[in-house]
């Protein structure tokens, strides 16, 4: 008869990816996995595999389910100018909560793994890709509609917002001032007019 796991194994990935978003790799052990998700870990390692393995899966549970549903959710939804404010102000928010500023956790891991670490840096750059298309399309909509300046090359405008996005996420973390933050989104916003 096979064994029964007696824990949500998707539950359990999730409260995996928040103990790796909030602390890193290097300072999430094992048994601080445990802790977490008050699953033993035996069974941990038998669901997933070892430490390397449950950072993996976190890390595309992140990208499937925070960054890739958020940008779908607002391509879907919401006119340019307010989709490409929306991606921003989703990080400028962490902020104000209580838990502390987690920034991105593609980011933080990007930081932390991808320089030594092929399969990360492969998950962070398809990511960052996938977030530069979302950024063209919807400057490419905005010029179409008229909302933002025509003259300017689309291509160049997702690429800066990318970037800025990225500085951005990383300041959330070492300069939490919303001032600050905010004034860095609505100058790349400006630029678009």
């Amino acid at each position: 008869m096979p064994w029964e796991k007696r824990f949500d194994v998707d539950e359990t990935l999730t409260r995996v990816m928040h103990a790796f978003w909030t602390h890193g790799y290097e300072a999430t052990s094992m048994q601080s996995l445990v802790d977490a998700t008050g699953v033993n870990r035996a069974s941990l390692y038998a669901t997933y595999g070892d430490k390397h393995d449950l950072f993996l899966a976190a890390l595309r549970k992140y990208d499937r389910e925070v960054r890739g549903r958020l940008l779908e959710e607002l391509g879907a939804s919401e006119p340019p100018a307010r989709a490409i404010s929306a991606v921003f102000d989703k990080f400028i928010g962490q902020v104000r909560l209580p838990q502390g500023n987690w920034g991105c956790f593609l980011i933080n891991s990007a930081l932390e793994l991808a320089p030594h670490e092929p399969e990360i840096a492969a998950i962070v750059n398809d990511a960052q890709d996938d977030i530069e298309a979302f950024f063209l399309a919807m400057i490419r909509k905005g010029q179409q509609t008229g909302a933002f300046s025509a003259s300017l090359d689309a291509a160049d405008l997702a690429r800066e917002a990318l970037v800025t996005l990225l500085g951005l996420v990383v300041m959330i973390r070492s300069r939490p001032e919303e001032g600050y933050l905010l004034a860095v989104r609505d100058s790349f916003l400006k630029r678009l007019a």
